[in-house]
């Protein structure tokens, strides 16, 4: 863990998750997008799947732990797609703001206009938006639809 590290720290529980964890193990934390500050609503479905091992980026990763972030991340987005009936799952990895790898699953809804599609689905103004207890819905239909395999 490396202090001061935004995800290090949501991973020890000192920043709010507003509905926890979708997935965690010893080597890949999972969980919904957290509401932006100042804002009561977060773009509903938005996960990200982080090493728990604080790395930089996708180059630093271990074979294992690699292994493990990309099982889990396509797991999420097949779940994402059974239960928020998402037609499309993006996967960025970006590292702009924040030096811990983060890889973002973001859904694609039905009806999104093109231009809305890949880094601006968010920007839409009728994305599905949500506050607490609608990503805890989320979540939990998530976490229902979650079938990884046994390390």
């Amino acid at each position: 863990m490396e202090s001061g590290c935004f995800v290090c720290e949501k991973h020890l529980g000192r920043i709010d998750v507003p509905v926890g964890v979708v997935h965690d193990d010893e080597l890949v934390y999972a969980s919904h997008g957290v509401i932006p500050d100042g804002k009561r609503t977060a773009y509903l479905g938005t996960l990200f799947v982080e090493p728990r091992r604080h790395v930089p980026g996708i180059a630093e990763l271990t074979d294992e732990e690699a292994k493990r972030v990309g099982v889990v991340s396509s797991h999420l987005a097949r779940a994402l797609k059974h239960s928020e009936k998402a037609e499309h799952v993006y996967v960025f990895v970006l590292g702009h703001h924040v030096p811990h790898l983060h890889v973002w699953l973001v859904p694609r809804y039905p009806g999104t206009p093109p231009e809305y599609w890949a880094t601006r689905a968010a920007e839409w103004p009728e994305a599905p938006r949500g506050d607490r207890e609608q990503i805890a819905a989320v979540c939990g239909r998530v976490r229902s639809q979650l079938r990884l395999p046994q390390r």
